[in-house]
């Protein structure tokens, strides 16, 4: 079992590396253009509120897309 740990270990960091990259990828586009379309109010935001919102677009990247599928507005 102890030789089963580090290839597995290896292929989850490699997993999240490549969930964070595309959340990276993805958040920048978002909270500089498309966050208007899910709310109207932060097209008025500032580029300080847009920087906030950075992290949690990586983190939630499927979840915006999805959102962002649909429509926009719910």
């Amino acid at each position: 079992m102890a030789m089963i740990a580090p290839p597995l270990a290896e292929w989850l960091v490699r997993l999240a590396a490549g969930y964070l990259a595309l959340g990276a990828l993805f958040a920048l586009p978002f909270a500089f253009r498309w966050v208007n379309r899910l709310d109207d109010v932060a097209a008025h935001g500032t580029p300080g509120f847009r920087l906030l919102l950075l992290p949690g677009a990586v983190l939630l990247w499927p979840v915006l897309v999805w959102r962002l599928e649909r429509g926009g507005q719910a």
